[in-house]
């Protein structure tokens, strides 16, 4: 699978600096036993499951050794069998061993992510609606999950609060109306799209008036949810999230809604079981 994606290639250097002083350390006591024959190893799917980290444990053994060489046979974004052999590694052991547990714990906490964005997106197929992430992301891998999230074939929403406006109850009841806190944003929002959450059909009704561009429905349950596809008539972009999951996710995106937001895509995570093991 090929993905024209964004990647910031400083934000996984950091992400693999960090793991590694937090694993390594001042050194791999238990490494420094064994001889620096170069030797051969494979990382090894234990489960069926999406590709994700491919860039992160590139950068990982990158940074333990430039005399790592690594030959993978699957992308990010391709769904792997168990037992299958996702890449070969040749290089010093010690070196090897010293990168095994970062390596590993990226490319099981992304592919964890992937797959069960996989599952949301296969669960939509033939629907024309986007099921989006959150902000609901481990701290520090903001980044790496999103990459995940499309890995697996779902979309991004905003990565933080820099790049998109999202008016929610709290925004509304400070600036006292939906039309207040619409106005302000307008004055800030430099073509960027305004977003309102709404709980009820009257706030909908303001948040229609006021001409917001996409409209999060908080919370509303199916016959709700296509009595406002047919108020908004086409009038702003209608995202569904709150209550979200696999088993009424199919019959959500049937209402007709554009979007729907799931948190669970990147909070309630799941890693694949993967393996290192020299050969």
């Amino acid at each position: 699978m090929s993905l024209n994606y964004p990647i910031d290639r400083l934000a996984i250097i950091d992400n693999v600096k960090r793991a590694l002083k937090e694993d390594v350390g001042t050194g791999d006591l238990t490494a420094s036993l064994i001889p620096e024959d170069i030797v051969s190893a494979t990382i090894i799917s234990r489960e069926n499951a999406t590709l994700s980290g491919v860039l992160w444990v590139n950068e990982v053994f990158s940074q333990v050794s430039t005399d790592i060489k690594i030959t993978w046979s699957f992308n990010d974004g391709d769904r792997v069998k168990e037992n299958d052999e996702i890449c070969r590694l040749t290089g010093p052991a010690r070196q090897l061993l010293v990168g095994e547990r970062a390596a590993l714990n990226f490319m099981q906490t992304l592919s964890g992510t992937a797959t069960l964005a996989q599952k949301y997106a296969d669960a939509v197929e033939g629907i024309d609606v986007k099921v989006l992430d959150t902000r609901k992301t481990l701290p520090g891998l903001r980044i790496a999950q999103k990459y995940a999230v499309v890995c697996g074939g779902c979309y991004n929403h905003r990565f933080g609060l820099y790049d998109g406006i999202l008016i929610k109850e709290n925004h509304i009841l400070a600036a006292g109306s939906i039309k207040a806190a619409i106005d302000a944003a307008n004055k800030i929002s430099n073509g960027i799209a305004i977003e309102v959450e709404v709980e009820t059909f009257n706030e909908l009704d303001q948040a229609l008036a006021a001409k917001a561009d996409i409209i999060l429905l908080d919370n509303f349950d199916i016959p709700a949810l296509e009595k406002a596809v047919k108020i908004n008539q086409g009038q702003a972009l209608l995202e569904a999230s709150g209550g979200i999951t696999l088993n009424n996710l199919r019959s959500i995106a049937e209402t007709g809604v554009d979007r729907i937001s799931i948190g669970a895509l990147t909070k309630d995570l799941q890693s694949i079981d993967l393996s290192m093991r020299f050969l």
